[in-house]
């Protein structure tokens, strides 16, 4: 044994082949954390002073290579100065540097996944050897930084251009076959037989002589000229452009550096790779991903812990069709749990089992199940009118329509139905858990159960803990919509809950730039260019305005204060008119097809009619005033997301939510807010919390809404995430 190490391990037998195998001894996975990078530094060190080794042999004893760096560093790291953060740099290109110098041949045998940084340790092998089943790729871009291991210098010699920045801007793993089409490895084989193909290949090499050399020298060359054409980096311009969007800087530095570091040598190459790092590393938007990554490992560690501790749900029941309850039996059905479908209407049930048949068909249509299974997940679908089937289930999640009277009647009749262990959840989007609680016999046994519309795309479910809710109860819900597939956050009961709680102050803030003047179309614009999938008026469309009426009301009453209205909202005149948005195809916007099967919106005469009115009428209108409040484009992005980020800080106060990652991760993946800034509180974090309460204070004037928390009063220095 030449080195023995916490990671890895190095070896010579007796016909002078060395094996490194990283076999790291606390995880399941091998990663490049800083423990891992030193070890294998020392051990190339040891190699390189290593009497009698022929060939060097890379493999894993896990069924991954390595997945990749450690995520869990990078804030530490990338705090680092431009200077410092290059030097950290360097240190890993010296070792795989090292590796591509060594006199003799060398292979890497690529079992399961060879990711970002494992891939790039890959690629200064000479050869690489992979099994069917497994994949390489570099998903740095997802974390708004490049591979800058070598990683973009070694695939774009290797593979040519093209291919390495559709790998690199992509940023998802390439499967074991596309890998060897393109030459990024070079032979794939079957697990059982990888060590000892990689064996004989590299035996091989070393007793019939041949030459290796061709190899290093082909990624030492600059790419010719001719793979270089200006139109292929327009095109990858446009692509990436389209997948990201404008807010994303690291897609363009990645075009850009390729391009430059094309026509360089090697070794400039690689520190023009180097160079162009620290800028990235230290931008806000590489922080908001990373922090995205870290908040998603917190909730999946707080997600198996309530697990740990739940009642498995062998089968599950639903009260209420339709399309949401399509949708939920869908999710379950899919995901291998059978689920019962109530309703008191039939028509109801067939609408609900047609959207989970037309659910399960896109999957078909998509090659992410065969008929089979479609056939076998419809079949776990039941339906019913009445309760003869309920003894034996475990979980009842009720997704009757949003009315707190329905709830309770609907509620209280299935609990006697069910058994006393039976776990009981209300897919409310606004009403108390406590007070739907008040209509049990067994209220420790209930809980809520959020799901987003639509559910088959939204990955959020909040459960929402009442205050005679038992840990079972939420264990046994978390641990049911985590087979689901989805991602939970445990929250207490309030009005509006997490995401709701936090809208509505952002819609809120939408409706007083309304009545002061400002086009919705151009809000849209504005708050779409900020980073939204869409805009507030056609949020609100999309939500249906009587939803929001509703739900609006609920959040005036719960907060008065903040969220209460002196005047009728442009919400509310809307529904007057029977405008309901999307699903009647009238709210702001008017909604057709076009003959290409795509929904279209135009903005009508009638709605600014309608809003020019409410203005007019009020009884604060000031003519003279009204005509000279210009409001700027930055007015209109401070004046909404100042209402929304201020009410997440409440939540977080108040305990609502645990932890500032719940709070940031509810808006994320409930709402969709942009994931380039990362949630509302690292926003705050990003700007800086003394800025953030300047600006605050500049729009005091509005009035509740626009005041700083008592957290915030106490400590206008403090910072969310570290």
């Amino acid at each position: 044994m030449i080195y023995v190490g916490k990671t890895l391990t190095l070896s010579k037998d007796n016909l002078g082949i060395a094996e490194l195998i990283f076999d790291r001894k606390d995880s399941s996975v091998n990663k490049l954390d800083s423990l891992t990078l030193h070890e294998l530094h020392d051990a190339v060190g040891n190699l390189q002073q290593e009497q009698g080794v022929r060939g060097l042999l890379l493999r894993s004893a896990k069924p991954s290579f390595i997945v990749g760096a450690d995520v869990t560093e990078f804030p530490d790291i990338f705090k680092l100065d431009s200077y410092a953060l290059k030097a950290w740099l360097r240190q890993t290109h010296r070792t795989l540097n090292a590796i591509e110098q060594l006199p003799y041949p060398t292979v890497a045998a690529i079992s399961g996944m060879a990711l970002g940084g494992g891939f790039e340790v890959t690629l200064s092998c000479d050869y690489r050897l992979i099994t069917e089943e497994g994949c390489v790729g570099l998903p740095e871009l997802n974390f708004g930084i490049y591979p800058a291991w070598g990683g973009s210098v070694r695939l774009s010699r290797l593979v040519g251009i093209k291919n390495s920045l559709d790998w690199i801007v992509n940023a998802r793993p390439e499967k074991a076959q596309t890998a060897l089409e393109v030459g990024a490895v070079d032979r794939v084989v079957s697990a059982k037989d990888l060590v000892v193909q990689a064996r004989h290949f590299l035996i091989d090499m070393i007793e019939n002589d041949r030459d290796y050399l061709p190899m290093r020298t082909r990624k030492q060359l600059a790419v010719s000229q001719q793979e270089n054409p200006q139109e292929l980096f327009d095109r990858l311009s446009k692509m990436s452009e389209h997948k990201y969007g404008r807010h994303y800087p690291a897609p363009k530095v990645i075009i850009e550096l390729i391009r430059s570091h094309s026509s360089l040598d090697f070794c400039k190459a690689l520190e023009l790779e180097i160079d162009s790092f620290p800028a990235l590393a230290n931008d806000s938007v590489a922080q908001s991903l990373i922090g995205l990554f870290l908040n998603d490992q917190l909730l999946k560690r707080q997600a198996r812990k309530y697990v740990f501790d739940a009642v498995p749900v062998k089968k599950s029941a639903l009260l209420g069709a339709g399309i949401m309850g399509g949708g939920i039996a869908f999710q379950s059905a899919s995901t291998g749990t059978p689920i019962l479908m109530k309703d008191i209407n039939g028509k109801a049930l067939e609408m609900g089992l047609q959207q989970a048949d037309n659910l399960l068909s896109r999957l078909v249509d998509k090659g992410r199940i065969s008929a089979e299974a479609k056939a076998q997940a419809l079949s776990s679908i039941d339906l019913t009118l009445d309760y003869e089937d309920f003894v034996d289930i475990d979980l009842v999640a009720e997704a009757v329509v949003e009315s707190a009277e329905t709830k309770a009647s609907v509620l209280a009749e299935t609990e006697q139905q069910v058994s006393a262990e039976a776990v009981l959840t209300s897919n409310t989007s606004t009403i108390s858990i406590d007070h739907l609680a008040t209509f049990l016999q067994r209220p420790q046994n209930f809980c809520g159960m959020h799901f987003f519309n639509p559910v088959s795309r939204m990955p959020l479910v909040e459960i929402v803990r009442g205050a005679q809710s038992s840990d079972r109860t939420i264990a046994t819900t978390v641990a049911y919509a985590c087979s689901l597939g989805k991602t939970p956050i445990v929250v207490n009961d309030c009005p509006g809950f997490l995401v709701n709680r936090i809208l509505f102050p952002y819609f809120n803030g939408f409706n007083r730039l309304l009545m002061d003047g400002v086009d919705f179309q151009r809000i849209d614009r504005v708050m779409e260019s900020f980073g939204w999938p869409m805009g507030p008026a056609h949020l609100l469309d999309v939500v249906g305005i009587d939803t929001a009426v509703h739900a609006d009301g609920v959040m005036a009453s719960g907060f008065p204060k903040r969220m209460g209205h002196q005047h009728r909202t442009v919400i509310e005149a809307l529904l007057t008119e029977n405008r309901l948005g999307q699903k009647n195809r009238q709210g702001f916007y008017n909604y057709e097809v076009d003959k290409q099967g795509n929904r279209t919106k135009t903005a009508e005469d009638r709605v600014y009619e309608m809003i020019e009115s409410m203005i007019t009428s009020a009884p604060d209108f000031d003519s003279q005033s009204f005509a000279d409040n210009e409001i700027s484009d930055a007015e209109i992005v401070d004046r909404l997301m100042i209402p929304m980020c201020l009410e997440a800080v409440r939540c977080l106060e108040e305990g609502i939510a645990e932890t500032a990652a719940e709070v940031d991760m509810g808006l994320v993946l409930g709402l969709g807010f942009p994931r380039f800034h990362g949630g509302p509180l690292r926003y705050i974090d990003n700007q800086g919390m003394q800025a953030f309460c300047a600006l605050v204070e500049k729009y005091q004037h509005h009035g509740p809404l626009y005041q700083l928390t008592p957290g915030m009063n106490i400590d206008p220095q403090r910072q969310f995430f570290d």
